[in-house]
């Protein structure tokens, strides 16, 4: 566990993955497993509050989810919107502080605006660091930080290939952080364009337990699982007593 893991409660990363077709074993329309996924955000989000959890990031809607059918991205929105006008209140009380990442410039008006209120209530919040990627791409992320980087050169003493390190480092820092547990519902294994920078030394977890099945009891397993892990960063793990 990194350093400022263990000072502020690990940053913990959710794919949360197969709403429709949860719908769909129910029989039910696809809208009906997006409603159910946002009574599935309100229980983890409060399960990592109560927990210590430092960082959430909730992968809620992609830039490639804008190919979906109109209906159901439409529907996707006004959950968005509903979830952040009745729960910000409940957030600010539990110091819950949420932050919007990714795009903003393709999103409605009104989406827009429930953000921002949302945003602003919770934003003396200094218990869990709640973010939620709308309109997300982790290569758009990394190309405009590379892109804003390259603009400036000239540090003392590094070369231009620090500099631009450097600089993506602090440019994707303010967007979460590095990620210390991946989770992804739904039984699919890939990232799907999901904090490749951050979770560059994450560790993955894969469940077939779909996002709107997803509770605090898996919740707590996954970071128990996290726990056992051994994580060395690149390192290996020497011998008790080795000086080397």
């Amino acid at each position: 566990m990194t350093e400022r893991s263990q000072q502020k409660g690990i940053h913990v990363a959710i794919i949360m993955d197969g709403n429709g077709r949860w719908a769909t074993r129910q029989g039910l329309p696809r809208i009906a497993g997006h409603r159910a996924g946002i009574a599935a955000v309100r229980r983890i989000v409060e399960r990592a509050v109560d927990t210590g959890i430092g960082r959430l990031t909730l992968y809620a809607f992609s830039s490639d989810n804008w190919k979906r059918p109109l209906d159901e991205v439409q529907g996707i929105f006004w959950l968005l919107r509903a979830f952040l006008r009745l729960e910000a209140e409940r957030m600010r009380e539990r110091g819950v502080r949420l932050q919007v990442i990714g795009r903003r410039d393709r999103l409605a008006p009104a989406v827009l605006r429930e953000i921002e209120r949302a945003e602003c209530v919770t934003a003396e919040g200094r218990g869990l660091a709640l973010f939620i990627a709308i309109d997300y791409s982790a290569r758009r992320a990394i190309a405009r930080a590379a892109a804003q980087a390259a603009t400036v050169f000239g540090g003392e003493g590094l070369s231009q290939a620090e500099l631009v390190g450097r600089m993506l480092v602090d440019a994707m820092q303010a967007e979460g952080g590095d990620v210390d547990l991946l989770i992804r519902t739904g039984g699919e294994k890939r990232l799907s364009d999901f904090l490749l920078w951050e979770s560059a030394y994450a560790e993955l977890l894969f469940t077939d337990r779909m996002w709107p099945e997803f509770d605090g009891v898996d919740l707590d397993a996954a970071v128990a699982e996290f726990r056992r892990r051994e994580r060395r960063f690149g390192g290996v793990q020497l011998p008790a007593g080795s000086s080397q």
